[in-house]
């Protein structure tokens, strides 16, 4: 993942206010694009 892409999900993640910056710092690529998967990405499940 890209600096810039990982800044914006990293951004989105502390306004939900589900993580510190403390914890985001120690996650990896991975864990902050679940995460922000989990907390922003529609599923086609949401609009059933």
């Amino acid at each position: 993942m890209s600096q810039i892409e990982r800044d914006y999900k990293v951004k989105h993640l502390l306004e939900k206010q589900k993580f510190d910056e403390k914890e985001i710092v120690k996650m990896t690529d991975s864990q902050i694009e679940y995460y922000h998967w989990l907390y922003f990405e529609d599923s086609y499940y949401d609009y059933m």
